[in-house]
């Protein structure tokens, strides 16, 4: 059976015992009212079960630290104190030391129960609520804390006070991711038509009867020369289209928050007192 610290098992265990910190709560010895020692931890099972209470015996025995199982603890938030059933100096003595370094196992805790199982003048032995003629057996496969009810169950006699639990509903809330936008960019392609006006240039030739047609003219005047060439440039205009980039539009991109309230529902358990007293007369306060 693994043991843990009870801060290693539950952090915030102080809020669960409401500000209640076991941790460093007198020990003292029930009846004599004397101080053995200091709680210093407290070791609870793999199911948070509270199974001992570490003793740092500094009163009695100087600088030794021992295990005291919870049957044999009465605590009481009234006077912070922790009172031992039935623990003897002599009990203390023979109890192993607890080194924190060093594993627990079975063997340990047997050493441990094997001291108290010894009768005192205040606790019987175990033995004795079993019938006579059967004497309790323990094995390492099989052992189980609740078949030594005096040494880890709650005393009856010394454990008077009930508490009475409600379960409540706590609401938290929790961030958590629930999709992806991604915002990006593609070029998309298009044609684009455009009418630019241009002008060609083209050579016009006409032939006219001038109005002294058939006159005479001197030698002088008619000047016949062979190859002569008029030139004359003929011009035309072509489309010089080019691709100019502008900014069109501006895209901002922003988260906004919506608010909204979730109603939930859950099943609350709340536990009450059941008093059977008979004809007995109870007054309740």
């Amino acid at each position: 059976m693994v043991l843990y610290k009870l801060e290693d098992f539950e952090p915030n265990y102080r809020e669960t015992f409401e500000g209640h910190d076991i941790n460093g709560l007198g020990v003292y010895t029930q009846g004599t009212d004397e101080k053995i020692g200091t709680v210093s931890d407290v070791l609870v099972d793999d199911e948070g079960h509270f199974r001992y209470l570490v003793v740092d015996l500094g009163f009695w025995i100087f600088g030794k630290k021992v295990l005291l199982p919870l049957g044999r603890a009465r605590i009481d938030y009234n006077v912070d104190r922790v009172y031992t059933i039935g623990l003897t100096r002599e009990q203390a003595e023979d109890l192993p030391e607890f080194n924190e370094r060093q594993t627990l196992d079975y063997d340990y805790e047997e050493r441990v129960r094997g001291v108290y199982r010894q009768p005192t003048d205040n606790i019987p032995p175990v033995e004795a609520s079993a019938p006579l003629d059967t004497t309790p057996t323990y094995a390492r496969d099989n052992y189980n804390y609740e078949r030594e009810p005096s040494l880890y169950g709650l005393n009856e006699q010394d454990h008077q006070t009930l508490r009475l639990y409600e379960e409540r509903l706590i609401a938290s809330k929790r961030r958590q991711k629930t999709g992806e936008v991604t915002i990006g960019k593609h070029v998309e392609t298009d044609t684009a038509r455009v009418a630019v006006p241009i002008e060609r240039e083209r050579v016009v030739i006409e032939r006219v009867t001038p109005t002294d047609a058939g006159t005479s003219v001197s030698g002088r005047e008619a000047d016949f020369r062979e190859g002569e060439v008029a030139r004359i440039e003929i011009h035309e205009e072509t489309p010089d289209v080019r691709k100019e980039a502008f900014l069109r539009e501006e895209v901002r991109v922003r988260k906004v928050v919506d608010q909204d309230t979730v109603e939930t529902q859950e099943t609350v358990r709340r536990e009450e007192l059941d008093v059977n007293s008979g004809n007995l007369p109870i007054q309740e306060r």
